[in-house]
């Protein structure tokens, strides 16, 4: 039977890793061009930098929810043998499919946390004829961390409630 603190533990965590990842996506940086008092050279003008933190505080939840779960079920390769069957066949598919989910949601929620805390100051100055912009990070790259992060909690609970029963039933075998 899967510990049921477990599959509690990590909903959890995932769910709020989602929802920082969404609050990300809505507090993410916009630059503007602002001329300085005496309209000697132009600057980027950033709002707030809180979407790197949101961004960053999701990174580190899902993290830890993956090492929760790999650690419960002994990252499938630790540990007695599971019994084999349908339940076995399909915790190694979901624990492959979960890994993927997993480093998508993380390369997406790092890379835009690096990128929205990345800031250019100066935009013109000594007539540069092609000044550094005010470049974001595009619309959407932590809403794209939050779904897959999304998709790695739904995978992750259907892979460790079917490593728990092929675990079981190699405990209890049915004959």
């Amino acid at each position: 039977m899967a510990s049921k603190l477990v599959i509690i533990i990590v909903f959890i965590l995932d769910l709020i890793a989602v929802g920082l990842a969404i609050a990300a996506e809505q507090r993410r940086s916009v630059g503007k061009v602002v001329p300085d008092k005496e309209k000697v050279y132009e600057y980027c003008e950033y709002g707030s930098d809180i979407a790197t933190s949101y961004g960053a505080g999701a990174f580190v939840l899902l993290l830890t929810t993956q090492v929760i779960i790999m650690l419960a079920s002994k990252c499938f390769c630790c540990g007695k043998a599971l019994s084999p069957g349908g339940s076995r066949a399909c915790a190694i598919i979901l624990f492959l499919i979960c890994w993927v989910f997993f480093l998508i949601a993380e390369i997406c929620l790092l890379a835009a946390s690096i990128r929205n805390a990345y800031h250019t100051k100066y935009r013109k100055m000594w007539n540069v004829d092609e000044p550094p912009s005010c470049e974001v990070i595009r619309k959407g790259v932590f809403a794209t961390g939050a779904s897959f992060a999304l998709f790695t909690a739904i995978v992750s609970q259907f892979y460790y409630v079917c490593y728990s029963r092929a675990r079981d039933d190699y405990k209890n075998p049915p004959y």
